[in-house]
């Protein structure tokens, strides 16, 4: 019973954890879908995450935080879209220096503010979000493993995580059941199609943006007003780009994005829960090899993908082999805790460069539209 709970709160914090993620890819896939390649998720995050944490503690309300991150987020989509559609700029360059000036400006302000080395102070109360309890989940705990299942993770979370998971049935009937989602992936496929059926290309990549902008406001609320209480410096700890590394991996799909945020939520998840993990030397020599052989099987497809997949398979490999010389199979290993740490990141490096190749984008992903006169 006690691995079997384990396990349930194992699940529950990757839940939690993938809340952030999920929300951050579905923006992606919005702006992305419509043409519009946004790195600055990152930025739209964390500008959200102080914009909602300090307002929340001025007001005493989480949901007037909400709005206030959301109104953040949505600044720096105009931006986005003033320098990438109306300007024609360069995409990428504005997503990164969008990220830049949230990094600075966000400790700035809040310095400026609240004098407390870039914080904010400590959300109590109805400044944050606290945890719902569903109908019943007290009355269903008794009835085993659904009872538990019920009561420990399905109940008991933000209305936030909440919302972001019913965004993906809502984004994929959006984009796959309106006319306004068959016009805004036409317009990532081939603008000049749409423009010749006399729809505005222009509004609807606007609205893709704008749309990008309030999933990234819930997002980075979520971070500061949900998963902890406040604002700190650089809370977002790349979510964003990990949330872009999840959009390539789903393919752009919204289900495929929320199996890949689960998949990233997970090893949070671990990691928080396991600090330092013994096993079985045996046991880690046999992974080992299994990451090892995974890895030299998908380093075939080009030479990024040789280069970094073969490093990582042979680290891999030459770890196994000195566990293996150091003590043999018996006895234990220790994981440490950065090795731990860094499987979400490493995670990163693995989908970007095995799937990359094979995730095909839209065709008019990152090109501005020029109307021919």
């Amino acid at each position: 019973m006690d691995i079997f709970i384990t396990i349930l709160q194992i699940l529950d914090s990757t839940l939690r954890l993938a809340t952030p993620l999920l929300l951050a890819c579905l923006a992606g896939l919005f702006s992305e879908r419509a043409g519009i390649f946004d790195i600055g998720l990152e930025g739209k995050m964390l500008a959200a995450a102080f914009m909602s944490a300090a307002i929340a503690f001025v007001t005493g309300s989480a949901w007037i935080g909400l709005a206030a991150g959301i109104g953040a987020s949505l600044v720096f989509s105009l931006i986005h879209g003033l320098a990438s559609i109306t300007f024609r700029g360069n995409q990428l360059i504005s997503g990164v220096a969008l990220n830049m000036l949230a990094l600075g400006l966000t400790v700035l302000i809040a310095q400026g503010w609240f004098s407390q080395a870039g914080r904010t102070p400590t959300l109590i109360g109805d400044a944050r979000f606290t945890s719902l309890t569903l109908p019943f989940a007290e009355t269903l705990s008794v009835i085993p493993i659904l009872g538990p299942i019920y009561k420990e993770l399905i109940s008991g979370h933000s209305i936030l995580v909440y919302i972001a998971f019913l965004m993906v049935p809502v984004t994929w009937w959006v984009l796959y059941r309106t006319r306004f989602g068959l016009r805004l992936r036409a317009v990532g496929e081939n603008p000049a199609a749409v423009d010749t059926a006399g729809i505005s290309v222009i509004w609807l990549r606007y609205a893709a943006v704008m749309i990008c902008g309030v999933l990234c406001g819930i997002a980075g609320t979520y971070l500061s007003t949900s998963i902890q209480a406040g604002f700190t410096d650089n809370m977002t700890a790349n979510r964003g780009y990990i949330a872009l590394a999840a959009l390539i991996f789903a393919k752009w799909r919204p289900w495929y994005a929320l199996g890949a945020c689960l998949l990233f939520g997970f090893f949070f998840a671990i990691d928080n829960r396991f600090q330092n993990i013994s096993l079985y030397a045996w046991l880690a020599i046999a992974l080992l090899i299994l990451i090892a052989a995974l890895l030299f099987f998908a380093a075939r497809k080009s030479r990024l993908d040789m280069f970094v997949l073969g490093t990582l398979g042979t680290i891999s490999a030459a770890i196994a082999i000195l566990i293996w010389t150091t003590n043999g199979l018996a006895g234990s290993v220790v994981i440490p805790g950065q090795l731990m740490q860094s499987l979400p990141y490493v995670l990163t490096v693995v989908i970007l460069a095995g799937f990359v190749g094979k995730a095909t984008p839209p065709k008019a992903g990152g090109e501005p539209y020029i109307k021919e006169r």
